[in-house]
């Protein structure tokens, strides 16, 4: 379960996603236009650590892209390529938002949703001492591979802006690799097949058909 906070973010998510995005070789949209929200889901650190939040969102009237981040309360040794920026979280304190893909706690948990269907965190507030659940803004549906789910080592890929030869989507993914598995993350989530060495899948209101958003090369 991902325990949320009622706080203020300075910048705000899609303040700091307005001025990365750009920047990537992946992006589509208008360059300077508002970022705004399609959907997300996130996945739980085991250890309780780290936030990992996948957001869905448009660029002015661009496409969806999709943007995997990380929360971490102190800077990833190694991983300055990868840092989106510094937000400062008014229950938290400083947050370093990161990339996850470039992040060593995200790719197994991708492997985790892509092979064995693992699903996305359940989201919930304290409220006077109590839980309050919030529900979903959108469903995802893994593969049920049969495959064990890899922990480790992990490396990260770098952006492709080119399809990816054998992949089943055009435009720019990232691929990351934990174990002997590699996965692909869809950065511009379009409705495909879903391939037989396992994949994920999300669907969000207004996005009946289900899109692509990662999948086992």
């Amino acid at each position: 379960m991902a325990l949320l906070h009622r706080a203020e973010l300075r910048p705000s998510k899609l303040e700091l996603l307005a001025g990365w995005l750009p920047g990537r070789q992946w992006f589509a949209g208008e360059a300077g236009a508002p970022v705004t929200r399609v959907a997300a889901y996130r996945f739980d650190d085991p250890a309780g650590e780290v936030g990992i939040e996948t957001l869905l969102v448009r660029a002015g009237d661009g496409p969806v892209l999709q943007v995997p981040l990380t929360y971490r309360g102190a800077p990833l040794a190694g991983a300055d390529g990868h840092l989106v920026g510094v937000i400062e979280h008014s229950v938290l304190g400083r947050r370093w938002a990161y990339d996850a893909c470039g992040d060593p706690v995200y790719p197994p948990l991708l492997a985790a949703a892509v092979l064995a269907d693992a699903g996305q965190a359940e989201e919930y507030f304290e409220v006077d001492g109590k839980r309050e659940v919030r529900p979903v803004s959108m469903t995802l549906t893994g593969s049920r591979t049969g495959r064990p789910v890899p922990t480790g080592p992990v490396s990260a890929g770098a952006v492709s802006a080119a399809p990816v030869p054998d992949g089943p989507v055009d435009g720019g993914v990232t691929v990351v690799r934990v174990g002997d598995v590699e996965l692909a993350v869809v950065r511009r989530p379009v409705p495909a097949d879903v391939p037989e060495a396992g994949g994920l899948a999300g669907a969000w209101p207004g996005q009946d058909e289900p899109v692509l958003l990662a999948y086992a090369r």
